[in-house]
């Protein structure tokens, strides 16, 4: 939160929040982004510990996501840091771009690497392959061509498939195997598209742009569905469940 607070709930008591904590300002002004790592309490009324403080690199970190090796990537300007949760420490950082990095997936691959798609305000779409062993300066395994025509903005798997959505308005359809486009709507919406997710256990895609308004897509032939208007302002993410659709905004 822009007020500096961490929160804890608890979703099975009608959404009680446990625990609040305040991020105390750094006692001299930085530029360098710090994301922090709490572990969790088995018990409701012990708060989670803090365990350990990460320099995050160049930049103001825009995102952070987990994978199941407990790797915590943070975009942080043109680069992002590769982090071990149980070493609390970067081992690597991954290069590529000449732009922020604005947002990232990431897929668990056969060979049991972390697939880490990511998206940047130089209009590309890139994608990493990090395996346990990985430390240092990791570049790019494929660049994903033609680019957007502005800067990527949302990204979403769906098994072999990629979908990128970007300030150009448009959606990208990808090939994940292939490495290729397979299909893209120029003028998906007619404003920014900022957040992209499915519809569990249907072959849907959800598409919100910085107009407010919420499309529905089927993913095979990527035909539109139906919309609507979720908000008066951007829809910053979308997140869904088995019954329901839920978007954030301003």
């Amino acid at each position: 939160e822009d007020t500096r607070n961490c929160r804890l709930w608890n979703l099975e008591q009608n959404t009680k929040c446990w625990r609040n904590w305040y991020l105390q300002k750094p006692a001299k002004p930085t530029n360098v982004p710090v994301f922090e790592i709490w572990e969790e309490s088995d018990h409701p009324e012990k708060a989670p510990g803090q365990s350990g403080s990460i320099s995050g690199g160049n930049g103001r970190v825009t995102f952070l996501i987990g994978t199941l090796s407990c790797t915590v990537l943070p975009t942080a300007g043109t680069n992002f840091s590769l982090t071990r949760c149980h070493r609390i420490q970067p081992v690597g950082k991954l290069m590529g771009h000449i732009g922020p990095v604005m947002c990232l997936t990431v897929e668990r691959t056969a060979a049991k690497h972390d697939l880490v798609i990511t998206g940047s305000k130089d209009h590309y779409v890139k994608k990493f392959e990090i395996a346990e062993s990985t430390l240092g300066n990791v570049g790019p395994t494929h660049n994903f061509e033609p680019p957007h025509y502005d800067g990527i903005e949302s990204l979403g798997i769906h098994g072999d498939i990629l979908f990128s959505g970007s300030r150009d308005n448009g959606i990208k359809k990808w090939d994940l195997e292939g490495q290729e486009l397979i299909q893209q709507i120029p003028n998906a919406h007619k404003d920014w598209v900022c957040a992209l997710a499915f519809v569990p256990g249907r072959d849907m895609l959800l598409s919100g742009c910085r107009g407010g308004i919420l499309k529905v897509w089927n993913i095979d032939n990527f035909t539109p569905l139906g919309e609507i208007r979720g908000h008066d302002s951007p829809i910053n993410a979308i997140c869904t469940n088995s019954t329901r659709i839920f978007t954030a905004s301003s």
